[in-house]
């Protein structure tokens, strides 16, 4: 038999049979479109979340209170008061650091915002005045938290945009009040809008004078009495600066702490490129599980490949004997079927790939709760689909295909 004649008869029988066809089609549809989909949704949410880390600068790095081992007790990364705001100001001095531009000390605390009669939970970052530059943060009303402001411990606050919403509506809040931990703020400030990801929030924070953070929020204190900081955002002279930058920065808090030669740093620096890596190898992560769980669909797609091609088999006995005894071989009869269940996966492979590509297209931009849906196509992903749903028909196929070709023609003639 010709391969033309082969592929002619096997897209006859498929068709005596176009309800019991679709309904196997429907299963490696679902399987394939499922795997777009959510793979688009992976990885359109890995590139949201990569494209806003570097927005805020590819020249950043940041310095946390590090992982020490002390006396046998393990003191997780940013739970030690090793850094204060004197140390800030340190690593802003050209003598020390000539590679560093400017530095943005912060501290964190959870808290409750009212105003109004209206509340929200929120965090309040106590920073500096130049941590809306490093930030690369932009003002919609009011003015940045001033060195004055600082030194002062004046109660002025921020607010991130979606706070704002929250707490006031769309007009205008500066000059009104917003309390927080019962003291009561101005409003000297809000932010434009920077959006959120599956990490986060900026819209959700506000912003307070450090010192206002540290002494009226926090009530934390140090022996020393200087202020203690969470984080010390670093932007350095420029992107190709960046290792003599962190190598200035060690050796300036090493020795600002008294830290023995062989000792080990009780902080750590961490580049942008460090944390856009990380982010990426555990959204990787999420991607391959999301498809890993789509691909159960395929599966089952597969499954019911077999079951109806067993039945297809099962039904066509006495056809088989018939062919076998005009003098179809093994390998006709074994072809015949195995391109039967190839078609069929390839097809429901391909109207998959329409179906997930449209559905991606759909969710695009699309907003569940208070995330916005992103979704990016990748032509790897659907050419990966539809490799497997032909394999998969391939490889379910092969039993049902085997059984047709090793009947005894004389048995399958008798069959009624």
């Amino acid at each position: 038999m010709s391969p033309l004649m082969t592929f002619g008869t096997a897209l006859s029988s498929i068709g005596l049979n176009k309800l019991r066809a679709g309904l196997t089609l429907l299963g490696v549809v679902i399987g394939v479109s499922s795997v777009i989909a959510l793979m688009s949704i992976g990885r359109g949410a890995q590139q949201q979340v990569t494209e806003r880390i570097q927005g805020l600068g590819t020249d950043l790095l940041f310095v946390r209170p590090g992982a020490t081992q002390q006396g046998g007790i393990f003191q997780a990364l940013g739970s030690a008061a090793t850094l204060t705001l004197s140390d800030a100001a340190a690593l802003a001095d050209p003598v020390y650091t000539p590679s560093v531009l400017r530095t943005a000390p912060q501290t964190q605390v959870g808290l409750q915002a009212a105003a109004q009669g209206k509340n929200a939970f929120t965090q309040a970052l106590g920073v500096t005045t130049e941590y809306m530059e490093v930030r690369n943060l932009k003002l919609k009303y009011g003015r940045n938290i001033s060195p004055a402001d600082v030194q002062n411990r004046k109660e002025f606050v921020v607010l991130g945009s979606r706070i704002s919403e929250t707490l006031f509506g769309v007009r205008d809040p500066v000059g009104e009040s917003v309390r927080l931990r019962g003291r009561k703020f101005m409003v000297i400030g809000v932010l434009q809008s920077r959006g959120g990801t599956a990490f986060g929030n900026e819209d959700d924070q506000v912003l307070v004078p450090i010192t206002t953070a540290y002494y009226r929020l926090s009530g934390s204190r140090t022996s020393q009495g200087d202020v203690t900081v969470q984080t010390i955002n670093v932007q350095a002279a420029s992107g190709a600066s960046l290792d003599s930058a962190t190598a200035e920065i060690s050796i300036l808090l090493r020795v600002r702490h008294r830290i023995e030669p062989d000792a080990a740093d009780d902080f750590t620096v961490t580049s942008q490129q460090e944390t856009v890596a990380t982010l990426n190898e555990t959204t990787n992560t999420f991607v391959v599980f999301l498809g890993s769980i789509a691909g159960i669909s395929l599966l089952v797609g597969g499954i019911g490949i077999m079951n109806i091609m067993l039945v297809s088999v099962t039904e066509r006995t006495r056809e088989i004997g018939i062919r076998r005894a005009v003098g179809a071989k093994r390998r006709d009869v074994l072809s015949q079927f195995l391109l039967e269940a190839t078609l069929l996966s390839v097809g429901g492979g391909l109207l998959g790939l329409a179906s997930g590509w449209g559905l991606s297209v759909l969710i695009n931009g699309k907003n569940l709760g208070n995330q916005t849906f992103r979704t990016t196509i990748s032509g790897d992903v659907m050419a990966l689909a539809l490799i497997v749903s032909a394999a998969i028909g391939l490889f379910f196929g092969i039993y049902p295909a085997l059984r047709a070709s090793r009947m005894d023609p004389i048995v399958a003639l008798r069959h009624e």
